[in-house]
């Protein structure tokens, strides 16, 4: 506990300067914010973040983004991060997004914007926000649809992305999103996503995504669907123990938000397609329909304290919900419950000043089907249908 404590100093002494140049450069060209995360977090019966099961302070996220204003309609912005999640995704740093954000039109009722580079993911009820923790409703979001072992891939992608927003005193509030690109797939990250013996490479071919949001004039309600087509491929090495593979991964969402002056709720309801051609031997062949869904309510106590409660359910093939014909397909090799995910997460939500922020939360699992790696699991470390895990997270921003 003690190097948590010397950690979390050492990160926060650094950022009280950068806030200070922040403030300096307030309503100019520049623009400059950062935040810093540290908590600890115990998992058992899983792998979820470390392979024994003990108390881990692998749940750092620092990050620094910055924009400049380089003319009326052009500006360009980045975000740099390191993150520290354990088997949740690869440690280290990486750039979240890099891009000029040209604003194409606006007026009273339109806004244009072209977004070219390493664009964010602004698709999701919370893919936009997720990359930052004291903007996450929890420290560990809804895994059904947020996947850790995704997480760089489904931040944003390197490519081209056009929002456009109208605004009508009778109709309500629209924003329609339209993205194209991919992300770059590491070699540590293709082994969380496939296994560990992978020896290959994992590209990101393409990916695709339309989002429509609508939120009805004097309205707290926000309604919203989204869809996503994406491509991979696995190269096969020599002397690797998997073929060559071509994946596709579509999506299909529709999802609700509420704010009240109390009350929050937001619920998004998904069906994916996975097929898959190689990758175990040549010939083989996938083709799942998975289906999920997450149901978070969060109720303002004061204005320092939150609650929160969040139920999801989600079934890697919805024609085998309890799992059962993966276990025979797998010849047993493969548990049921690597087939489905059920979740129950109790939240607290704690503002102890205008820039820290302390969260605790507690879950309740039954089924091992978003533990990395996903395509091989892991069933020696993962041989617990039931198991949970508590973390503790504080952080600062500027």
């Amino acid at each position: 506990m003690i190097s948590f404590v010397k950690m979390l100093i050492l990160l926060m002494l650094p950022l009280n300067s950068l806030g200070c140049l922040a403030s300096e450069l307030a309503n100019q060209t520049w623009q400059i914010h950062g935040f810093a995360a540290q908590g600890v977090i115990n998992v058992s019966g899983s792998d979820f973040v470390n392979d024994d099961g003990r108390l881990s302070t692998e749940l750092t996220e620092v990050g620094i983004n910055a924009s400049y204003q380089l003319s009326p309609f052009l500006r360009a912005a980045g975000q740099l991060v390191y993150i520290d999640g354990g088997n949740r995704y690869n440690k280290g740093v990486r750039a979240d997004y890099l891009l000029l954000d040209w604003s194409i039109h606006d007026s009273e009722q339109w806004l244009v914007n072209l977004y070219l580079g390493r664009f964010k993911n602004n698709h999701w009820l919370y893919s936009s926000t997720r990359d930052v923790p004291f903007t996450r409703p929890t420290i560990i979001l809804p895994q059904g649809v947020y996947f850790d072992g995704f997480r760089d891939i489904a931040v944003g992608g390197d490519g081209a992305n056009v929002k456009v927003r109208y605004s009508s005193d009778e109709y309500g509030n629209f924003d329609l999103n339209v993205s194209t690109g991919a992300s770059e797939i590491s070699t540590e990250q293709t082994k969380i996503i496939l296994s560990e013996f992978a020896l290959g490479d994992m590209g990101h071919e393409n990916d695709t995504q339309l989002s429509l949001y609508w939120q009805p004039i004097y309205s707290s309600w926000r309604f919203g669907f989204a869809l996503l087509d994406s491509d991979f491929t696995y190269k096969a090495q020599q002397h690797d123990a998997f073929s060559d593979a071509n994946i596709v991964l579509q999506r299909y969402f529709i999802n609700a938000l509420y704010e009240g002056e109390r009350w929050e709720f937001s619920s998004e309801v998904f069906q994916e397609r996975f097929v898959m051609d190689g990758f175990y031997f040549a010939d083989y062949h996938q083709d799942n329909f998975g289906q999920g869904y997450f149901l978070q309510s969060r109720y303002t106590v004061d204005p320092k304290l939150k609650l929160l409660m969040r139920y999801e359910h989600f079934v890697v093939n919805k024609d085998d919900r309890s799992g059962k014909k993966l276990e025979q397909l797998s010849g047993g090799a493969i548990p049921h419950y690597f087939g489905y995910l059920k979740e129950l997460t109790f939240g607290v939500e704690y503002q102890m000043s205008e820039r820290v922020k302390f969260q605790f939360e507690y879950h309740l699992v039954d089924g091992t089907a978003r533990l990395t790696p996903v395509v091989l699991p892991n069933t020696q470390l993962n041989d617990d249908e039931n198991w949970q895990m508590w973390a503790a997270q504080i952080m600062y921003w500027f």
